[in-house]
Formats: C-alpha cells, structure tokens, sequence
C-alpha cells in the first residue's frame, strides 16, 4: 500500500454539497485530494466552487458538476477503483442517488455513506451493492459541520478489506486525541454497526443536551445569573474536575458571550445596535425531530426499548425537544394549563456551594448518559453478533464529536476495553462515580422542582439510579394488578431460581377473582 493515503485516491467524489458534504470536500482538498462534488441542489454546487475559485492554498482541486452522469465519470481513470462519499439526508434520498449511481459503479468501487442513516437500511444497501462488487461502507460522521471540515471523529463499518483500503485516508482525516495523537476512527464492526454507534452518540449528545440546557435554565431563572457568569461558571468546569475538556462546556461558555454587533455575523444574522446578546434571539423550538431532518435520537429511543436497555435520560430529554418543536401548540396548551413559570430558588447555602451540588448533578446526568448510551451498544453487539470493543468507542470520541468529555473517557475506557460487559454499572469506578454524586444530583432536583425549574433529563436520571440500584420497586403492585386482570403470572420472593432468576414468566398465578 502506498505511504501516502492521497497516493491510493487521487480523486474521489462527495456526494451532497450541503453544510456537512462541502466540507468534507474543503478538507479532502486540503489533504491534497482532487474532488469532485455533486448535489442535487445546484446552488450548493455554486457554492463550493465559488469558494474554490477564491481559496489560494488548497492543496487538491474541486470539481462541481450539475449532472450525476458527469460527476461519476470524472473518476473513472483516476485509480484502481472510485471513491464515492455520500452526506445526504438519511431513507430516500440515499437510496434515489445510489440508484442513479449504479450504473457507472464497478466492481471494486468503494462507497462511505456519511450520512446519520438508519443502520438497517445501511445493511441493505451493503447486501445490494455487494451483488456488484461494490463495498458499501456506513461511516458515522461525528462533530457538525465544523470538525467535518477540521477532523470529525468517524465510526466506519462494513467489508474489512474495503476498510482496509481506506483505512490510511480516514485516519489521515480524522480527529486526533490531543492525548496520544491517535486517529479518532477504528473499524466498530460489520454490517450497520458504525451507524449504530453514531446513532447511540447522539441519543447521548441529546441527553447531554439537556442536562446542559436545564444547568444553565437553573443558573438564569432559578439563581438569577447574568450569562457572562453563567459563562465562567461553564468554563471554570471545563478546565479542570470531572467535566474537563468537554466539548458542549466549551460552546456553552462561547454561546453566553456573544453578544450581536452592528454588523453580525459574515452573513448579518445578529444586527443589531442593542448589544444585547445572540441567545435571545434563539426561540425554544428544536424542529430537527418534528420535521424528521434528524433521525438519529428517535431511533435510539426505539432500539433502547426494543432492546429493553433502560435509557430514561436519553428518552426523557428527546422528549422534551420533541414538545419543543411545535410551539403553536404548545402556546394554545399554555392557555388552558396556566404551568407556573420557573421562579427565583431560595437557598439556604452560599452561591458556590450551590453551584458545585449543580456541577455534580450535570456530571452525574453526563456520566448516566454515556453508559445508558454504552449499554445499549453492548446489547446491540451481543444480539448482531459485532463484537464491538466498547473502548473504541471510548477512543474515537475522544476529539471531533459532540460528546467528548475527557474525564469520562478516562473513566470509562480502560475498564471496557479489559473487561466486555452489557452493564456499565458493574464497573466499580463507574457505580462509585454515580453513587458519590447521587445526593447532590436529588438536592439539586429538590429544590428546582419547589421552583418549578424544567429538569426532564436530570430528574429521569436520578429516578434512573434509583431503579436500577434499587429492590423494592413498586413493580411489586404492578405485577399484582396485571396478573389479577391477565394472569401474567408472577415470581415469589426469597425462592431461590426465581429471585433474583431468569428474565422470564413467573410459575405463579392467584385467582384474585373467579372469571
């Protein structure tokens, strides 16, 4: 194999020229790549070679095409085998331009499906495009658009001599762990295994989210806070302690002190004479899950159900966004519910000791996220046979995504990489970790609840360590009510076989009633 990766694809193809695809195409440039870019859309297409047109110092050149015959074609002869990566939106539109596609594809051709696809319907387009020779790779993508033009972090599954292949270029592209300089990629697995874990990173980011959003709700409804300390308040966690160097702290900190100029932004988003600040004008209407653009955390509420992993704070916090999303509604419900609005907290502690039980409590919700997240993978992996290594997981979010948290990943990684388990709580670093921080986590929802402060993703958290640490569930009385009106049957107490016992029906059944 060539030393260089650029050496081995001279010129590949993106598909799509939106936010994510044209900078995939910046930075494959920029690596010394020739590139060639299609959309559907034609004034992506203008974009990127308008900007092309003006960028002195790339290394690699840019060709946009209207026409997907065209685009396809510019590859043929310039290697062994085409390089196609797509960034389109997930379900249909993958599948209209493979169809277009194929064609002008080859045995040999190598496709990386960047997009935030269902991993089913990447397992079928690997068995469909594996009748031609072609490997079809699924590629999670991780970051947003910024780290796609800088180095994401990529979770690429499929063919292991397709991967192969492209592995030295990816790794080239990738994110790098700031610790070790090691490439934020690794091979997850077969199949659909890559987008499933990029699935599961962003019901973790949505969890994360939240705990966050509701942080910074506390600080300005409940503690009265002005942004700019909610700000250093961000980036003080950020620099040292359990939520050092993590990525949404950071963006968090930045958010809070941006405030609009007379000019705004390069495009005039943010005008203004008021100096006021940009956040203001963000209405709180999260659309990507209500107009389905954003696929990802709605899967992963159904895989953890499907799969029965017990993921709450991930589930509550998709919720929330989804409730979010239609405000029209949400304004004529107002109207008859007449909720309380969140009000001043009444401590009876100083400010700093307040504000160190809340960074306990988003670390706690940080923390339950990632492992409600890694459970799932961990079944997932058992139940398809994928043999994922859960500390590469670990690794490749180290830098370029969303979720990167360091101290987490410090915590987490060296025990999943020795010892494979589809419980995280097992690990004693871990359940000493969510044990220390339960107290502040419940004084923190304690007092916002009394406040009426929204604490969907912390609250789900702490009720989530409360049952799953917990033996004398209220299931108790459940289970009673659904065997007197079903005869469900039941499990006994104390009876060795049946408790704790198997994960299945009970040999006990009461007549409560004569039918």
């Amino acid at each position: 194999m060539p030393s260089k990766p650029v050496q081995q694809f001279k010129h590949i193809g993106v598909v799509g020229a939106g936010s994510m695809g044209s900078m995939m195409t910046f930075a494959f440039c920029d690596l010394g790549l020739d590139v060639s870019t299609w959309d559907v859309d034609r004034s992506n297409v203008d974009k990127v070679t308008n900007w092309a047109k003006n960028y002195k110092n790339a290394k690699g050149n840019i060709h946009g095409f209207y026409s997907i015959d065209d685009f396809t074609k510019s590859l043929e002869g310039k290697g062994e085998r085409k390089l196609f990566i797509f960034s389109v939106t997930h379900g249909d539109p993958a599948d209209s331009v493979l169809g277009m596609m194929k064609h002008d594809l080859k045995k040999g051709d190598i496709i990386l499906d960047g997009g935030n696809e269902n991993y089913r319907k990447t397992e079928r387009r690997q068995k469909e495009c594996e009748k031609m020779g072609v490997s079809w790779i699924g590629m999670g993508v991780s970051g947003g658009y910024q780290s796609a033009r800088r180095g994401p972090s990529l979770s690429p599954s499929g063919d292991p001599e397709a991967l192969k292949i492209v592995m030295p270029l990816l790794e080239q592209y990738a994110a790098k762990d700031p610790k070790t300089n090691t490439p934020c990629v690794t091979r997850i697995g077969p199949g659909g295994s890559g987008h499933f874990v990029k699935m599961v990173h962003n019901g973790i980011e949505g969890g994360m989210l939240s705990a966050l959003a509701e942080a910074w709700a506390y600080m300005t409804f409940g503690l009265g806070m002005k942004y700019e300390d909610i700000s250093d308040v961000f980036a003080s966690w950020n620099e040292t302690g359990e939520l050092r160097q993590n990525f949404l702290l950071r963006i968090g900190a930045d958010i809070l002190r941006t405030k609009r100029t007379p000019q705004g932004d390069q495009n005039g988003e943010g005008a203004s004479n008021d100096d006021g600040y940009v956040l203001d004008d963000v209405l709180d209407k999260v659309v990507q899950d209500d107009d389905n653009t954003e696929g990802t955390p709605l899967w992963c509420v159904m895989e953890s159900a499907a799969r029965h992993i017990s993921c709450p704070t991930l589930g509550a916090a998709h919720y929330m966004r989804i409730a979010s999303g239609n405000r029209a509604e949400r304004a004529r419900a107002s109207k008859k519910l007449h909720m309380p609005s969140p009000r001043p907290i009444e401590h009876k502690r100083d400010r700093k000791t307040v504000l160190e039980q809340l960074r306990r409590a988003v670390y706690c919700s940080f923390l339950s996220s990632f492992v409600q997240g890694l459970e799932l993978i961990a079944r997932a992996s058992e139940d398809e046979g994928w043999n994922i290594n859960m500390g590469d997981c670990l690794q490749i979010w180290r830098a370029g995504c969303i979720i990167q948290s360091e101290y987490i990943a410090d915590l987490l990684q060296p025990a999943l990489t020795k010892n494979p388990m589809t419980n995280m709580k097992f690990v004693d670093e871990v359940s000493r970790e969510l044990h220390r921080n339960f107290d502040d986590l419940k004084s923190i929802i304690i007092e916002g609840t009394q406040s009426d402060q929204y604490m969907p993703a912390l609250s789900a958290t702490l009720e989530y360590l409360k049952y799953e640490g917990g033996l004398e569930l209220p299931t108790k009385f459940m289970e009673a009510q659904m065997d007197y009106f079903g005869a469900h049957c039941y499990n006994k107490p104390g009876i060795p076989g049946e408790d704790p016992g198997p994960v299945m029906k009970g040999p006990h059944h009461y007549e409560w009633k004569v039918a």
